[in-house]
């Protein structure tokens, strides 16, 4: 069985594959400080909610975008797991062109989504994913990645909202009946969510008038139902787009087994 693991600055999303069958996915807090143990403690006991036997892992692939973890993942493997782990980056095989001025700037989240988007659907299409930050990505019809936007996370703005507004409160990240609201909670609610569903929209439409063309949407993320609904652009939601794109790599680039 294939573990992968998406390690992103808020959660960290972790899933078993056997063969192309996901049998189980868990989001977890990410924490910069987390050891190699903490993590293997962390894996059994999800696993075992799944009936998943851990020993039974015999492939790994990371996608992490917080340097500090590589050391503690690299020792989850080799100590617990006694499995190579393959990490998205420089020199992977994505089987995608990177037309970026420096490939080496693009978040390896990013080219996981495109590579799974485009694995699916197979036409031009901008991956939208709703991450610590909101990044746009296009990839054009022949499945070459060329580039997009990062705006900051839903969860990033409310937050920064909360710290610089004595006043304000935190809340429920839901859309409110109405843009109008009656009471502040409510009112926090309709600017966060219907603000960044007209922010996705926005950006989306400067893409297609840019390309000259309406290319497929497909959006995924922690909080992609709660702003796609509020959307008139997303076309498909893939909520586990990352596990997908992460599988379909580690098969393009299924290392040896070394220890």
């Amino acid at each position: 069985m294939l573990l992968v693991i998406d390690v992103g600055n808020t959660h960290t999303v972790l899933g078993v594959f056997d063969g192309e069958k996901p049998v189980g996915t868990w989001r977890i807090r990410t924490l910069e400080d987390a050891t190699a143990d903490e993590y293997h403690v962390m894996l059994q006991n999800l696993a075992s909610i799944g009936g998943i036997e851990p020993l039974s892992i015999d492939g790994v692939i990371v996608s992490c975008v917080v340097p500090p973890l590589v050391g503690a993942l690299e020792e989850l493997c080799a100590k617990h797991l006694h499995v190579p782990p393959l990490f998205v980056g420089p020199g992977i095989k994505t089987g995608m062109p990177i037309r970026y001025d420096n490939p080496r700037e693009v978040g390896a989240d990013r080219i996981v989504n495109a590579v799974a988007a485009y694995e699916k659907y197979g036409c031009s299409l901008i991956a939208v994913d709703f991450g610590t930050a909101t990044t746009f990505d296009y990839i054009n019809e022949a499945g070459e990645y060329e580039g997009g936007a990062i705006a900051p996370g839903v969860r990033i703005a409310a937050e920064a909202l909360f710290q610089q507004a004595s006043k304000l409160f935190r809340v429920e990240l839901s859309a409110p009946p109405k843009v109008i609201a009656k009471d502040t909670a409510s009112a926090i609610r309709s600017g966060i969510v219907y603000g960044y569903a007209s922010l996705v929209d926005g950006i989306l439409m400067k893409m297609f008038e840019e390309l000259g063309a309406r290319p497929k949407v497909v959006a995924t993320g922690g909080l992609v139902r709660v702003i796609a609904a509020q959307t008139k652009l997303i076309d498909e939601i893939e909520e586990d787009l990352t596990m997908n794109g992460l599988r379909i790599l580690y098969v393009r680039n299924r290392p040896a087994k070394s220890f």
